[in-house]
């Protein structure tokens, strides 16, 4: 499943309303860190694997497609 996600620095948390998902990161936009922590707390969330979780588009955006397998 694909949703839209839209990410807010220095804040910790995850709400979920359809196919939105809205993430609070506190990891820097810097190398990565910040995806990586999206991407935790997504496969969190579902209860899978991060490797199950992967960003589709907007790597360098605050807005992101995800899929969840």
């Amino acid at each position: 499943m694909r949703y839209f996600v839209h990410v807010k620095i220095k804040q910790d948390f995850i709400t979920v309303d359809g196919d939105k998902i809205t993430v609070g990161v506190r990891s820097t936009p810097e190398q990565g860190r910040a995806n990586d922590e999206v991407v935790e707390k997504i496969a969190e969330y579902f209860g899978v694997p991060h490797d199950h979780v992967r960003i589709i588009s907007g790597t360098t955006s605050r807005r992101k497609v995800v899929e969840v397998q």
